[in-house]
């Protein structure tokens, strides 16, 4: 039977695990099933026809792909017979290959240092399935950290003999100042440690806990508080979070500079920047705000001198740090809760009584306090890095900018999808550029008007200024390029799941419009040439561009791949620090607020999710020449409709198509 194939979770704990034991291993040319013994390279075992030697196959090195953000060509991690039926099952051996011993699906662990009772409690710990070090780290995270610990023979990294290293320190000082950056210090709890009586199981369990904390308050800090998808299904972008053995790797040797290691994991572009600093300025306006509300479990009332383990949440709550002793209610703790005694009109006794518990948990952010934390939030579904050059467009704005070194190149006004036929959030890249692109009809609109007007007049399609396509045994109605077609002169490329792309149009009225939520999801550019200008380099001046209108379709490439980022903010902090509201288009503010748990109101219907009437007969030749749903064409009606998307013309029914871009790709049910 040929050997299993490592996919999934496991692939790469046993991947790391592979090395250790062919390292420790201290046979000449000694190698591990899946590395190659000099350079790394992914190698398959598979059975040679006709033979039970396994034949090798080597596999070029690629840098392993961050989790949710995968590259569009990843090499594979072995090279198999057949596809396996499900990840992780048996691969089928060939009809005349002979049986062989079932391998195991992962090499065995090494053993924890010898000697070392801390050590053996860590290796224990990781070992058992059931045990739980922090809540929402994940299967797979836990495993990177038994696959880190492993290389090091299960070895304390966070303690001294006296107590935390300096790593820790500086790492536990960043977690209990999570709310700087929006997040919640109660997510990352710091673990006890009372040195002097710390039995080894208790030192294992406060290295590995704070090894758990730091690795959550990384991927939160990149994103993965939420899963943007679940919000809505037009929300889709790229997450790039850090596996648990990446941030402890960059993390444990670090000294005193592990802390500002791990807050370098929030976004630093200036947006966000702005955003964070004037919710530091919000909360110092506000006196009767302490820190972030905490539950407490249960537990008795305490006092000056006392020791408990709720004591480092509170400490977190007040952003007391530097205690030596981090579970002792002493006089800074009890200071600090007589003063939120004090703010709350209780009984400033500093002593941590059930009704300063009830006010400790009855803290929640204001409406402006949300929004920031929202629109925060918002920035982590953001690539790290923007990319020296690139487009970015604010939904909620109307807006297009193209940014270099954070220096606007050029600045438009843009159309953007209605709230029924959203624009998709997500970043890509724009490869290139379409002059005098042509416009294929889409299924909804073929079948709904085209097909019923052919059936009456075969040349139907031709007095409109259409061209029927024949492909295959069906057909495809498409508008070639000019001045009347949908797409205007020119549109730029940057292919998506969602079909949609920044393209002219025609209708140059609609931009005059302060709120312009009218398109079917692409975005809509008011001055496309100089755009392209910009885009394409000076080798494509606006002139030189335009010499080629009215010549036939023609692509320019990019001088370089230019990453697009199609986001969606409500508020913007401006350089003095003055804020600026923008319309929740799509109702994604307020359904982030509502999954962080800052807001309790109802949630607005999904954008997309109306539900559409049923299309009507066409009455008469659809109107060519009109920039609507991305240049569908509208029939006539009998009688007068009101029109909400073109004012001052004759009222028309508008079709309802469900399809981005002039691709003619359905998406139904997608919104």
């Amino acid at each position: 039977m040929a050997p299993r194939r490592r996919t999934g979770r496991n692939a790469g704990a046993a991947a790391t695990l592979a090395v250790l034991l062919a390292a420790q291993s201290g046979l000449p040319g000694a190698r591990a099933e899946g590395v190659a013994p000099a350079t790394g390279a992914a190698v398959a075992s598979v059975p040679a026809p006709g033979s039970s030697a396994p034949a090798i196959t080597t596999i070029p090195d690629t840098p392993a792909p961050t989790e949710a953000a995968a590259p569009a060509k990843a090499a594979p991690e072995a090279v198999p017979v057949q596809p396996a039926a499900l990840p992780g099952a048996p691969m089928p051996a060939p009809a005349d290959a002979p049986a062989a011993p079932v391998e195991s699906a992962a090499p065995a662990l090494p053993p924890p240092a010898p000697g070392d009772p801390v050590a053996e409690a860590v290796a224990a710990r990781l070992a058992d399935p059931n045990a739980s070090l922090i809540r929402r780290l994940t299967t797979k995270q836990r495993e990177a950290m038994q696959a880190f610990y492993a290389l090091g023979a299960f070895k304390s990294v966070w303690l001294t003999e006296t107590g935390w290293s300096d790593a820790a320190k500086a790492v536990i000082a960043r977690l209990q100042a999570a709310d700087e950056d929006g997040l919640d210090p109660l997510a990352y709890p710091i673990p006890l440690l009372d040195p002097p009586h710390a039995k080894p199981a208790d030192r294992a369990e406060a290295d590995l806990k704070l090894s758990a904390a730091a690795v959550l308050y990384a991927r939160d800090a990149r994103g993965g508080r939420l899963e943007p998808s679940r919000l809505s299904r037009f929300i889709t972008p790229k997450l790039d979070l850090p596996g648990a053995d990446a941030v402890l790797t960059r993390l444990t040797p670090a000294g005193s500079n592990a802390g500002a290691l791990l807050q370098a994991y929030n976004p630093a572009q200036a947006g966000y920047l702005a955003l964070k600093a004037k919710l530091a300025a919000l909360r110092t306006q506000q006196p009767n705000r302490a820190v972030p509300m905490v539950r407490l479990p249960k537990g008795p009332a305490l006092k000056t001198g006392m020791r408990d383990p709720r004591v480092p949440l509170i400490r977190a709550r007040f952003g007391l740090s530097g205690a030596s002793d981090a579970t002792a209610y002493d006089e800074g703790v009890a200071t600090a809760v007589s003063s939120f005694q004090r703010e709350r009109g209780l009984k400033a006794s500093g002593v941590l009584d059930p009704a300063t518990v009830a006010a400790l948990a009855g803290t929640a952010p204001g409406k402006q306090e949300a929004d920031l934390l929202a629109n925060m939030e918002r920035w982590r579904w953001l690539p790290a890095d923007l990319g020296r050059t690139h487009v970015f467009v604010n939904i909620p704005e109307f807006k297009v900018r193209v940014v270099r070194d954070g220096r606007i190149l050029d600045e438009s006004r843009v159309i953007v999808g209605k709230p029924e036929s959203p624009t998709p959030i997500f970043s890509g890249e724009m490869t290139y550029a379409v002059v005098n692109p042509s416009w294929t009809v889409p299924p909804s609109i073929l079948k709904s008007q085209f097909l019923p007007g052919l059936a009456r007049d075969p040349n139907y399609a031709a007095r409109l200024g259409y061209e029927v396509v024949r492909r295959g045994n069906g057909i495809a109605i498409r508008q070639p390029p000019g001045e009347r077609n949908a797409l205007g002169f020119i549109k730029f490329m940057f292919p998506n799941d969602h079909a949609v792309y920044l393209h002219d149009t025609p209708n140059r009225s609609l931009f005059s419009r302060t709120e312009r939520a009218l398109s079917h999801g692409c975005v809509r550019v008011d001055d496309p040439f100089r755009f392209a200008q910009v885009v394409l380099g000076p080798r494509w001046p606006t002139e030189r561009l335009k010499t080629l209108i009215g010549k036939g379709e023609r692509t320019v490439m990019l001088p370089e791949k230019l990453p697009v980022h199609l986001a969606y903010f409500t508020l913007e902090a401006d350089s003095t620090g003055s804020l600026r509201s923008l319309p929740d288009l799509y109702g994604v503010n307020a359904r982030v607020k509502v999954a962080l748990g800052l807001s309790t109101e109802a949630l607005p219907a999904e954008a997309g999710q109306k539900p559409k009437p049923a299309p009507k007969p066409p009455t008469a030749a659809p109107h060519p020449h009109r920039d609507v749903a991305e240049g569908a064409p509208r029939p006539a009606p009998r009688r007068p409709v009101a029109n909400a998307t073109v004012p001052d013309e004759p009222a028309v029914v508008q079709p309802a198509p469900d399809y981005f871009g002039e691709t003619g790709a359905i998406r139904r049910g997608w919104w």
